[in-house]
């Protein structure tokens, strides 16, 4: 069947392309992996090294080597833990920087909800590859240091300076807008959590999760529009009309995998709706037969195939057909996805990875980089890792 092909031909690229790649970024002089690769594939040795970025690499590597079972995976992501505690994990005032000098020395030390979450992320399948019980007391220490440092009565906040007062929120913000709150903040809280829980199966944590779904329900998701809103004042007023189709697509499944982590009948009713609406808009209204469109911002398209809302694309129409089989123009959809990422967003050249964004018609928009502080393993690695599995290979 064409999606077993699918799922195997991911596995080929995660083995043959993906891995090998985000290893020779390595650096071992002087810890985690090189932080900038341009378009013309000049590695920058000196280049700042984004704590997301080793976060989700960790991840990665400790993903990779739960899947595989390749010795030299749980290597790699061992290296990215040893950098990610010892070097991005501020020991002083706790959480995590945003990012580092080359050399390890803080860089930026902002300290960002968004970016807190992603290191529970990587702790919490850096403990479930390794069993190494620090990973999980690191984990828990920044969950319960978001909880008590990184919200207020309503919800999760967004910036703040090294030692946790509030500040401007601009590396979250787009599109012209400064917000207090945030839909994709929220939406990785939610994917931290439901990793932490899946591992620890800690009552603290299911409780978390039930109020974040709840609250996705009640502020995030717009019944009247079929989408999420994205950008947010302090009480979840909604200050911009943005429908980003990535995160919508990306949310959709997210969602779904929490609540079964999660095991609440109550939750997968109240959710299920909800995701299955958020799906369906986005292939009704951003999916064009072959790929989709990022973002619709004040009734302007942006027709940009950006790299990572390929990938979620083919993991959430993927996660539809698989809970509902009839509905087969889905899986057809993933499907083609999946053709268009393999001709036009994967970049063929030697030493390389994916484009950061094309043309609807496959042609490399050129100039961005092929890695940088957001461009990562996370979403074309997850994309394969989740595939791989659905299709029991």
């Amino acid at each position: 069947m064409k999606e077993e092909q699918m799922c195997q031909e991911m596995k080929n690229h995660l083995t043959g392309t993906l891995i090998p790649f985000w290893r020779r970024l390595r650096d071992d002089e002087f810890g985690g992996y090189y932080g900038f690769l341009s378009y013309d594939l000049a590695l920058d040795r000196k280049a700042e090294k984004g704590c997301i970025l080793n976060s989700r690499i960790t991840w990665f590597f400790a993903n990779a080597y739960t899947l595989l079972k390749d010795p030299v995976l749980l290597s790699e992501a061992e290296h990215a833990y040893t950098f990610l505690k010892d070097r991005c994990i501020d020991h002083q005032n706790g959480g995590i920087f945003w990012s580092l000098n080359y050399d390890g020395t803080p860089s930026d030390k902002t300290k960002h909800t968004y970016n807190q979450a992603f290191c529970i992320y990587a702790l919490s399948s850096y403990y479930e590859a390794s069993g190494d019980q620090e990973a999980l007391d690191l984990a828990f220490d920044i969950f319960h240091l978001i909880e008590d440092r990184c919200r207020d009565e309503i919800g999760y906040l967004e910036a703040f300076t090294v030692d946790f007062k509030p500040e401007s929120n601009e590396k979250l913000s787009e599109n012209g807008v400064m917000a207090d709150k945030t839909m994709n903040t929220l939406l990785h809280v939610f994917e931290a959590y439901t990793e932490l829980y899946r591992v620890s199966h800690d009552p603290e944590v299911g409780k978390k999760l039930e109020w974040i779904l709840d609250t996705f329900a009640d502020k995030i998701y717009n019944p009247q529009l079929h989408r999420q809103e994205v950008f947010f004042d302090r009480n979840y007023r909604s200050i911009l009309d943005l429908h980003s189709y990535g995160h919508d697509i990306e949310t959709s499944w997210l969602i779904d995998r929490g609540v079964d982590v999660l095991g609440e009948e109550k939750y997968r009713q109240k959710m299920a709706p909800i995701t299955m609406d958020l799906a369906q808009e986005v292939y009704k209204t951003a999916f064009d037969g072959h790929s989709l469109a990022n973002e619709n911002d004040r009734g302007k398209v942006n027709q940009n195939r950006v790299w990572w809302v390929q990938a979620e694309t083919v993991i959430g129409f993927y996660n539809v057909w698989q809970k509902h089989p009839e509905l087969t123009q889905f899986r057809d959809a993933a499907l083609s996805e999946w053709e268009f990422i393999r001709k036009h967003v994967m970049d063929h050249r030697t030493g390389s990875e994916w484009f950061w964004e094309v043309n609807p018609d496959g042609t490399p928009i050129e100039g961005r980089p092929i890695v940088e502080p957001w461009k990562c393993p996370y979403h074309n690695g997850r994309m394969c890792m989740e595939l791989i599995r659905r299709g029991g290979l």
